[in-house]
């Protein structure tokens, strides 16, 4: 399983960690194809992310303007926890990748907005 295809399905197992009782090892489970192997990236992002969202969420507040995490859309709030956990705690990734990968997922998932609003979270984790 290639990155790219590691943060997609990390996005939707933490999507689903935002809305269920759901464990970790459920949530990725019902992500992963029958056929795949539980992969170390994907884990990695998932626990991570989870294991250090107070922090993320801290720190997340702190470049929100006029919002607050609550108040964001449950796919924007998923994609920033995720990459902001990337850009914080998994320094083998440039940023700019992380910034990157985060806009494609926004893209994907997220409607027209969403990599704009992405975008500009993120550049202010970047911009220090």
């Amino acid at each position: 399983m290639k990155r790219t295809e590691a943060r997609q399905k990390a996005l939707q197992a933490l999507f689903q960690l935002d809305s269920t009782e759901l464990t970790i090892e459920e949530a990725i489970g019902h992500v992963l194809e029958e056929e795949q192997k539980l992969n170390a990236f994907l884990e990695q992002l998932v626990r991570g992310t989870t294991e250090n969202l107070e922090a993320i969420d801290a720190a997340l507040e702190k470049k929100l303007e006029k919002w607050t995490i609550n108040r964001l859309p449950k796919i924007e709030r998923t994609i920033l926890r995720l990459a902001v956990y990337e850009l914080l705690y998994a320094e083998e990734t440039p940023n700019k990748v992380i910034m990157n990968e985060a806009i494609e997922l926004s893209k994907t998932f997220g409607d027209e907005k969403s990599s704009k609003f992405v975008n500009g979270v993120l550049s202010k984790f970047t911009e220090q």
